[in-house]
């Protein structure tokens, strides 16, 4: 049984009221039955007090018995009518409960039992019928707000879990747009060579001929093959997909950055031409992110980047101070996401928040590929 199947602290303290109400109805009736409990009174009592406890009899089956034993009995009965029209008024039943209070009163002028609900005071019983109705009306509408309110939390959940994972499918779009053109950008290289060395066939043995050609006609499928993928990764959507960085080193993402006045310091360690291409585009992107944000939440705060191509692993630290943030920016809050999901595809960690006093921190580490230490540089 989950939190939300269990019995609250409200049932359990509706359920002592109603045994309580229920006793006192049963104590107040004896006086005019001689000091005796076991008669149709107290049975009216109990039967009254049963049908506002159990949950699964019709709702107008309480009321009516309440209103039924108000009217025959009157004041003893008075707390379970009020308990009953206290439940329809918060369910939005005001005006049945209405009704069954004038019921009550007309019955009970006509009837006149030995104690009336017009007796001793002859409004009192009255107030306290309207009281319960107003309150069962003020607790209906809190609780119809409370509904209204978790309703809205509860969509306004479920939009951000669909647009973080429209970010992150996004972010996967952007990687394979990415990577075909890196991937496009060598298997040309590769076909035009290997195309120049069969033009001079007649230099060359025939098995190597053969072989270059072989390497030849395997790069050219292999750039076929990568324009389907993206073709279908790119369906569907209204417009193209905007030029990605391709191989753009962070340094001139930091010198444009120096260009539009943000002071920022970059310290880079290792080859870059040495990391696989996919953690460069992601150092880019991280780099790229995070400028962007500190020049919308800390306009003049120093940005430092720290750069770390390995191996073993390439690490990204991107840290600013406090600053002022940029008058009417609108932040969508999913470049995070996106980055997240990009580092996470790549086998990495990405950390954003703060660090330290008045410092934010936006870091990532993605470790090479087994056999990354053997390779030479990479182009």
């Amino acid at each position: 049984m989950s939190w939300r199947e269990r019995p609250s602290w409200r049932a359990y303290g509706r359920g002592g009221l109603v045994v309580l109400l229920t006793l006192a109805a049963a104590q107040n009736n004896a006086p005019a039955s001689g000091g005796r409990y076991l008669l149709l009174p107290t049975a009216a009592a109990l039967l009254c007090g049963a049908a506002l406890l159990v949950r699964r009899v019709p709702w107008p089956v309480a009321p009516a018995l309440a209103t039924a034993a108000a009217s025959v009995w009157g004041w003893p009965m008075l707390p379970l009518l009020l308990l009953a029209l206290f439940d329809l008024a918060a369910h939005h039943r005001a005006r049945i409960a209405g009704g069954c209070a004038v019921i009550a009163l007309a019955a009970n002028a006509v009837t006149q039992p030995a104690v009336s609900l017009w007796t001793p005071q002859q409004y009192g019983s009255s107030l306290f019928l309207l009281l319960a109705v107003v309150g069962g009306m003020w607790l209906g509408s809190r609780r119809r707000l409370e509904q209204a309110l978790h309703a809205q939390v509860e969509h306004l959940r479920i939009e951000r879990e669909l647009r973080e994972q429209a970010a992150r499918a996004a972010e996967r779009s952007q990687i394979a747009a990415e990577m075909h053109d890196v991937l496009a950008h060598r298997l040309s290289l590769i076909a035009l060579h290997t195309g120049v060395l069969t033009t001079r066939a007649d230099h060359l043995p025939p098995p190597l001929v053969q072989r270059l050609a072989l390497l030849r006609t395997a790069s050219t499928d292999a750039l076929a093959d990568l324009r389907d993928v993206l073709g279908a990764l790119r369906a569907g959507e209204p417009t193209a997909v905007p030029p990605p960085p391709a191989l753009r080193e962070v340094d001139e993402l930091v010198e444009q950055a120096r260009t539009a006045g943000q002071q920022v310091d970059i310290q880079v360690r290792g080859d870059s031409g040495r990391a696989p291409a996919a953690h460069r585009l992601a150092a880019y992107r991280i780099v790229q992110e995070a400028l962007s944000n500190a020049r919308k939440h800390a306009q003049g705060a120093p940005v430092r980047v720290r750069l770390d191509y390995g191996p073993p692993a390439t690490v990204v630290e991107v840290t600013n101070t406090a600053g002022t943030p940029a008058a009417g920016m609108i932040d969508s809050g999913f470049g995070l996401v996106g980055l997240g999901e990009r580092v996470t595809a790549l086998g990495g960690d990405l950390h954003a928040g703060p660090h330290g006093a008045g410092t934010w921190r936006l870091a990532a580490r993605i470790p090479h590929p087994a056999g990354t230490e053997q390779n030479g540089p990479r182009t």
